[in-house]
């Protein structure tokens, strides 16, 4: 069963297209992540799917309903991000109350023990708590919540390497237990890699891959050596990143469709054939087409 279905979803602000005819769909249960450039449209189409914004053109449905001033939507899906406010009147304890007023499957003592654990103090308020601690914070929030749909954007902004790590295995440890609908947005991707089921990545406003892990780990393969033989299989290949080692050895991305046979000839002719990590392969296929940031020195 899909969740989310969008189809040629559109947003412009201000004249500028910042989702440019979006179509997927993501299925339950799943934890799906959301990778793409600063500016590719990623916070804005988390904010229609959470029902904030109401699109310029196009279709979405979030639990088979049109999700802006969805009271459905609202009910069973919550959005975390670092621009977060709650009352300022409530201390943190008080929140965490409110909050499993509003979400059915909130779980307290989830939310208790881990304020323990990340050192958290229940009277503390919201705006005296550091940045890392706010997103400590926003975080608890979002795994007590148990929401169906629950999307994180950008969650671990200003937290250090080990918190980040505790939170990915609390996230992981309790969709495990109770599974739902999970959408992360991060520019960990190396980090999150292992959490994620599904990766749906964004290059200009609109769906550059949307694929399982599984199938991005096979997706490219890295060819290295002498030029004058790469050049050999290059010719009609997509190649998806270059670099030039030295005058005459290089280092080539291209997408894997190469057969068994060719692969143990490039081999046989000095050529290393090595797999192409998911994390690379993103910046890659999103970098810009007008080179990398050497030519800005030429």
């Amino acid at each position: 069963m899909n969740i989310i279905q969008c189809k040629e979803l559109t947003k412009v602000f201000w004249r500028k297209k910042v989702l440019n005819n979006m179509s997927f769909s993501i299925e339950e249960n799943k934890i799906t992540g959301l990778i793409g450039r600063n500016g590719a449209g990623k916070t804005t189409l988390l904010k229609i799917i959470s029902g904030f914004y109401c699109q310029t053109s196009g279709e979405i449905t979030v639990f088979s309903e049109k999700p802006f001033n969805s009271l459905l939507v609202s009910a069973n899906s919550i959005y975390i991000e670092q621009e977060m406010s709650f009352p300022s009147a409530l201390n943190l304890v008080q929140i965490l109350e409110e909050a499993s007023r509003f979400y059915p499957n909130f779980d307290c003592e989830l939310a208790h023990r881990l304020f323990d654990y990340f050192s958290l103090e229940q009277l503390d308020y919201y705006a005296q708590l550091s940045k890392g601690m706010r997103s400590t914070f926003n975080c608890i929030i979002g795994i007590a919540s148990r929401a169906e749909l629950t999307i994180f954007d950008e969650p671990t902004n200003g937290m250090d390497a080990g918190v980040r790590k505790d939170f990915y295995r609390a996230l992981l440890k309790d969709y495990l237990a109770n599974p739902r609908t999970i959408i992360l947005s991060s520019h960990h991707l190396d980090e999150i890699e292992n959490l994620l089921e599904d990766i749906l990545l964004m290059r200009g406003g609109n769906t550059l891959l949307h694929l399982p892990v599984s199938a991005l780990k096979e997706y490219a393969v890295g060819l290295k050596g002498d030029m004058s033989v790469l050049q050999q299989v290059l010719t009609h290949r997509n190649i998806i990143y270059e670099q030039a080692i030295s005058p005459t050895y290089s280092y080539v991305v291209i997408e894997n469709d190469l057969t068994e046979e060719e692969k143990q000839e490039l081999q046989s002719k000095g050529i290393q054939l090595s797999m192409v990590a998911i994390s690379d392969l993103c910046v890659y296929l999103t970098d810009r087409q007008k080179g990398g940031i050497d030519d800005v020195f030429k």
